[in-house]
């Protein structure tokens, strides 16, 4: 999420969308996305929408934060209308979902349940860091439903997560990837960041056959981005720590993409990884197909239709609108065909099956002819007609975009 929203039009004091955000509600994938704005401590490199308790004033309690998102699910009903919106995917994400108690995760989710529907295979999942959780919450919370949980490895090397600020002792996360077992959940996923400074190929080794010793059923792989305004910006601005290097981050991917292949994990978007296409993340794909789903939470962004919103950012000017009856939404914009042409490609690229060629121009088809000589676009998928990155494409999967949009 960037730390500066985007500029965009009003929103009407109840939230009310366009009618073209409307024609064909409920015929679409839908899917709901809980921010939850709270962290035990900032780290470095973060540039999200969260806040310790230090950070907070007045109205911004975290204690009533679940009452007061559950105000938003029930203005989204009154928004959305009559029409069967279901959840096929509830996603908790932040911040650290997991420092709210089980009972008030579980509260929101009810209410999600009974204001908008779950179908009965929803995918209901949770981010947690290892630190939070212990082995009742996590019972706890598989008892209310949550069918998914993953957690932020980040590394299993000491001095990387000191590096990033993060405060879990790398041996605690075998532990709760077990008790996540134990508890029943359907799927676990670890979370790993590459490219920290000070982090050498082989630590990087380390942190993926850690991971893989827990087993998980999907993991993430994300390369560090000094963002700005963050401490680590700060840091490497000063020349205290080194940015990441491009010709590094390379070199982790494919590491990451050898590693996890051989231990039968298969890429599915290029920076995720699942055991089988069941485990995928179906709540993200929902992002990188261009459904439906509404955000709950400051700073949460929300797509219908073609209408995308977000909301104003701070916790306590999220509340005060909420307890004034009004949309929390700051802005939106509706966009054009143009612009969800756009989209569907800068996102569906990303994915293994990889974008239909006849949604190019005649000039994005040239492109993908010649990508597929140049060995960025797989030549096999091209005969299918569809355009899907090889490993080398993954690698320049921005400027392979790029090039086939201009």
């Amino acid at each position: 999420m960037p730390s500066t929203p985007p500029e965009g039009d009003a929103v009407p004091r109840d939230g009310s969308l366009p009618g073209s955000a409307l024609t064909g509600l409920g015929t679409r994938p839908f899917g709901v996305y809980v921010h939850v704005p709270f962290c035990a401590t900032r780290c470095g490199y973060c540039d999200f929408n969260t806040y310790t308790a230090t950070e907070l004033g007045g109205g911004a309690s975290q204690v009533e934060y679940a009452a007061t998102a559950a105000a938003e699910v029930r203005l989204a009903r009154r928004v959305l209308g009559d029409s069967d919106v279901s959840a096929a995917t509830v996603f908790f994400g932040g911040g650290t979902p997991t420092l709210l108690p089980p009972a008030d995760l579980d509260a929101l989710l009810r209410v999600v349940r009974d204001e908008l529907g779950l179908r009965p295979d929803a995918e209901v999942t949770t981010e947690a860091n290892p630190d939070s959780v212990d082995r009742g919450s996590l019972q706890r919370l598989r008892d209310a439903g949550f069918t998914r949980v993953s957690f932020g490895m980040q590394s299993a090397v000491p001095h990387v997560l000191a590096t990033l600020d993060r405060t879990h002792d790398p041996e605690r996360v075998p532990r709760v990837v077990q008790w996540a077992r134990e508890a029943g959940f359907d799927g676990v996923s670890l979370d790993l960041i590459y490219g920290t400074p000070g982090e050498s190929q082989e630590d990087w080794r380390t942190s993926l056959e850690a991971a893989l010793a827990c087993e998980p059923d999907h993991l993430s792989a994300y390369a560090l981005v000094v963002e700005e305004g963050t401490r680590l910006a700060v840091q490497v601005r000063r020349g205290e720590v080194p940015a990441p290097d491009d010709d590094d981050l390379a070199d982790r991917y494919q590491l990451a993409d050898e590693v996890l292949a051989a231990a039968g994990m298969q890429w599915y978007e290029v920076s995720n990884w699942s055991t089988t296409g069941t485990q995928r993340a179906r709540h993200n794909e929902g992002y990188w197909l261009g459904h439906d789903w509404w955000g709950v939470g400051p700073g949460a962004h929300s797509h219908v239709g073609g209408t995308r919103w977000w909301n104003v950012r701070h916790p306590a000017a999220y509340a005060a609108r909420l307890a004034e009856g009004a949309s929390p939404a700051q802005a939106r914009e509706v966009l054009d065909d143009g612009q969800r042409r756009t989209e569907r490609v800068l996102l569906g690229i990303r994915l293994r099956e990889g974008h239909p060629l006849d949604d190019l121009s005649d000039r994005g088809r040239a492109v993908a002819r010649d990508a597929v000589a140049t060995g960025l676009l797989d030549r096999v998928a091209h005969e299918n007609g569809r355009a899907a990155l090889t490993l080398r494409g993954r690698l320049l999967a921005d400027a392979v975009v790029r090039d086939l949009l201009d």
